[in-house]
């Protein structure tokens, strides 16, 4: 158990989903000239990460990943992406909660970035793409809404 990973997606996640507050439909889904992805898309990337690599990889929770759906698609309104943020947030704290010393010592079972790492430094990596894609929403809400 790491109370400090617990926290740190908790307090992203409950970011990101008062990001997506502050948006509204159309901006949700709005690709600016220059920019490859929407908010929306952004966030529905982020509950698919989440939910493949700690969910399914170490929470066994069964989830199958869309990865290019995450991209190229509207899957959720407003609010039910919201709800999924959240829903990824609790099943983040869970799945950490759960993991002992040893297992986050252990080595995670794919090689996503090429070479082994420990599913403790796994877990880091993707705190850091949440931040990163979060970073990126953030600036993206606040450049759309000063075009209106």
């Amino acid at each position: 158990m790491n109370p400090e990973f617990e926290r740190a997606f908790e307090k992203d996640l409950n970011t990101l989903a008062q990001e997506i507050t502050l948006c509204d439909e159309t901006q949700l889904w709005e690709v600016l000239p220059g920019i490859t992805n929407s908010i929306g898309n952004l966030a529905q990337h982020l509950v698919g990460n989440l939910n493949h690599f700690i969910g399914a990889t170490l929470g066994d929770t069964g989830y199958v990943r869309n990865r290019s759906a995450e991209f190229e698609e509207r899957s959720f309104n407003k609010e039910e992406l919201i709800h999924q943020i959240q829903t990824t947030a609790a099943m983040v704290v869970k799945v950490i909660a759960s993991l002992s010393p040893e297992q986050l010592k252990a080595v995670y079972p794919y090689e996503t970035f090429g070479y082994p790492m420990s599913c403790e430094h796994k877990i880091l990596k993707l705190s850091n793409h949440l931040g990163y894609h979060l970073g990126q929403i953030n600036y993206l809400r606040r450049i759309t809404s000063s075009q209106k």
